[in-house]
């Protein structure tokens, strides 16, 4: 197994990693309180872990395209890591109350329907590149989900819910983005339609 796919298998692993210590409840990981600002430990720990699992997801790509270490296992662990750690994140938030679950099903959805469609361009032989939208959905999702973590961190200071209105531009650019990849390779579709 090359470089690459080991740094996307430590993507993987650090799921329920993160998972563990954003659901713990106990008292092990007290809280700071900075005037109407609460944040425990445990929190700080889980956002510290999503940050370092969601900074590889360029560095494996980067790594596989300039070593020329591209597999067919890295085409598939790819972008069910990065849908792993969305969708735990996502669900986490749901069940601790900062997340809307239609917002959370909105968002998984348009994960897993543009990886499918991505896996039938991969049995066709082609392969659905990252878009503009793709990139900046990513990155409006990692910013809202970070936020929410920190439970708005720095922006609860000034009483400005940056974490929601991210949110917010997160699920309208995921929304977006699905859309135009699905437009842009309708034809991975419509060649799968004519073979049966």
């Amino acid at each position: 197994m090359n470089l690459a796919n080991r740094i996307t298998l430590i993507r993987i692993f650090l799921v329920p990693i993160m998972m563990f210590f954003l659901l713990v409840k106990t008292d092990y990981f007290p809280a700071i309180h900075v005037e109407n600002f609460q944040i425990t430990y445990n929190q700080i720990i889980a956002a510290l872990i999503f940050i370092i699992a969601a900074s590889t997801d360029g560095l494996d790509g980067y790594i596989a395209r300039s070593r020329k270490m591209v597999t067919n296992l890295g085409k598939l662990l790819d972008p069910l890591a990065d849908k792993l750690l969305v969708a735990a994140v996502l669900i986490s938030l749901v069940d601790m109350g900062k997340c809307d679950a239609w917002i959370a099903i909105v968002i998984i959805s348009r994960e897993f329907a543009v990886t499918g469609l991505r896996q039938i361009a991969l049995l066709e032989g082609a392969v659905v590149a990252a878009s503009k939208w793709g990139k900046i959905k990513t990155a409006a999702q990692i910013t809202a989900i970070i936020l929410m973590l920190l439970n708005n961190f720095p922006f609860e200071f000034i009483g400005f819910r940056f974490d929601e209105v991210m949110l917010w531009i997160a699920a309208l650019v995921t929304v977006y983005s699905g859309i135009d990849y699905f437009v842009k390779n309708k034809n991975v579709l419509h060649f799968t339609d004519k073979k049966q």
